[in-house]
């Protein structure tokens, strides 16, 4: 089997230790093997990267197990060139794995290039992918705070959600102000309603009237300091993260045009993917990259179904909500195209779907830097007219009318 890389080297990474296994191929076809094993401390690491260029190594492979491989990834990217595996691309003979081993094993796929690398981006874009995640931390921690201070308003009564589409709105903050308080009768608090909310000023006053106890206000009190914190540590991070994309504002309104994609939802696109789609060699191969496509399921000839492909969980979240909010976008295309789809495959294929074709145009729109342009709630009607209008005449003679289709003239 042809080597193609005669100086390479397999890395067993672990949380307290790294194996590495070193593979010199000489011009004779003869190989040289050096093992040895290193701490997780960065010192330690330090010693592992001078070892391996004693050997001149210029190829190294590690598996991409949680997060252990990032400290090594980092101290080494600059001296080697790294593969990141997918560990379930590795498996070998059972009974036979021990760390010497598996660091072995990788040094000799690595030497006759059958590894797979997978994608890891430059420095600054790792730097945004943490900063994103980061802030969907404090996003959801403020999801689950809302959820539990409406469970406290439920326990004490108080069903201001009834009434307030947002029980964290401005008002709806000022009336819990004047719950805590315990001063303020329920219509009192019901003046403090702003905007169209002043027009259910009767039902506020019933949702206010509760039994809020001592213990009540406690656990509201610190559940809207949580909140509060959790927002200025959002906003926080919201501007690190602009200031970081601020050379690709216009990409980043670009992407704003998609029906369902917000600001954040395009700052996860570029953290998470990049906004160069010159690896992806086609939109289908960026979209099963994205983990939006069905696994393959076949045997004997026939395919049957299969789970779509694990991907970036972060990413797919993200595209999961646009393709919700891109679904409900009046007169759009994904609009028509997740009805269509959701009557026969059931509203969650449906959404996936959406999500694969909001991918579609994100890759296009970064490859080839061009605007999203609808194709129309009404697309594909216009696609097959004739079907259209073959179909409906047969739903109206199913209910005894008889029907002529006759296509009318063209307008001048």
């Amino acid at each position: 089997m042809q080597v193609v890389h005669p100086r390479c080297a397999g890395l067993e990474v672990h949380p307290d230790s790294v194996v590495a296994t070193v593979m010199l191929t000489a011009p004779d076809g003869s190989v040289q093997k050096h093992q040895r094993s290193f701490g997780a401390f960065t010192l330690q690491l330090l010693q592992l990267r001078d070892w391996l260029a004693s050997h001149q190594v210029t190829h190294a492979a590690m598996e991409s197990t949680g997060a252990y491989w990032k400290p090594v990834w980092n101290l080494l990217e600059d001296q080697l060139s790294l593969l990141l595996v997918n560990a379930q691309h590795l498996k070998r003979v059972p009974g036979r794995k021990t760390d010497v081993s598996d660091s072995e094993w990788l040094a000799e796929l690595l030497r006759h290039g059958l590894l797979r690398a997978s994608f890891v981006p430059a420095r600054p874009q790792r730097e945004l992918r943490e900063l994103i995640r980061h802030r969907s931390g404090y996003v959801d921690r403020a999801a689950q705070v809302k959820n539990e201070l409406q469970e406290v308003l439920e326990c004490a009564n108080i069903k201001l959600a009834r009434v307030a589409s947002q029980i964290t709105g401005v008002s709806a903050l000022e009336m819990l102000g004047g719950l805590l308080e315990g001063s303020a009768s329920a219509e009192q608090l019901a003046e403090l309603a702003r905007g169209r909310l002043r027009s259910k000023k009767p039902q506020l006053v019933q949702a206010l009237e509760g039994r809020i106890a001592p213990h009540h206000r406690l656990i509201i009190s610190q559940l809207l300091a949580d909140l509060a914190w959790c927002e200025e540590q959002i906003e926080e991070v919201s501007q690190e993260i602009a200031r970081r994309l601020k050379a690709e504002e216009q990409i980043i309104q670009r992407l704003d045009g998609i029906p369902g994609v917000n600001r954040r939802i395009a700052e996860v696109i570029l953290a998470e993917a990049g906004k160069d789609m010159s690896r992806f060699p086609s939109q289908e191969q960026f979209v099963s990259w994205s983990g939006f496509c069905p696994g393959n399921n076949q045997s004997g000839g026939r395919r049957r179904g299969a789970r779509t492909r694990p991907g970036d969980r972060t990413f797919k979240r993200a595209i999961m909500e646009a393709a919700h909010a891109g679904s409900r976008k009046k007169g759009s295309f994904l609009k028509a195209r997740y009805h269509r789809l959701s009557a026969k495959r059931g509203a969650k294929r449906a959404k996936v779907a959406v999500g694969h074709s909001i991918l579609k145009s994100v890759y296009q729109m970064l490859k080839e830097g061009t605007e999203y342009t609808d194709l129309g709630q009404d697309y594909y009607d216009r696609r097959n007219p004739e079907q259209l209008a073959r179909k409906l005449a047969h739903r109206i003679e199913k209910l005894g009318f008889s029907v002529k289709i006759q296509q009318l003239p063209k307008a001048a």
